[in-house]
């Protein structure tokens, strides 16, 4: 599949640092950031929203994903993930089973934090082997 980019990756990563400025992190001080490109080229922004029980909270990946199926989005290019962490980190394994509903083997996710180190990795090599339902992606409506 043939995927246009409509913005540089370094553009794409401020939006991502943007995101994070949002982040209610009053627990953990773990605030992340998130930018998922549509195929159409719409930016969705994500920030980690904390709760005090802890089981609502939510993590930037999640909401930029929400956001985006909830304006009827269903189709990606790519996502950054920005922390504040001495190294870049990876979403957590439920929100790579979210984005496994929307994105395929290949999908790109760029990782990076706040200092600038940016790492590239394929959707697969985060979440080898995620549950999907007997959809294609490539059949999905966007």
């Amino acid at each position: 599949m043939f995927l246009l980019y409509f913005m540089n990756e370094e553009t794409l990563i401020k939006e991502a640092i943007k995101a994070r400025e949002f982040a209610y992190a009053p627990y953990s001080s773990f605030k992340v950031g998130a930018a998922l490109e549509s195929v159409d080229g719409e930016i969705y922004h994500g920030c980690n929203i904390e709760n005090s029980s802890y089981t609502p909270t939510v993590c930037a990946e999640r909401t930029a994903v929400f956001k985006a199926v909830s304006e009827g989005k269903k189709r990606f290019t790519r996502i950054v993930v920005v922390t504040g962490d001495n190294k870049p980190s990876s979403p957590c394994g439920v929100c790579l089973q979210v984005l496994s509903e929307f994105v395929d083997d290949d999908f790109p996710v760029i990782l990076t934090n706040t200092s600038g180190i940016v790492e590239q990795y394929k959707f697969t090599d985060l979440l080898g082997r995620p549950f999907r339902p007997e959809v294609s992606i490539g059949n999905r409506d966007n």
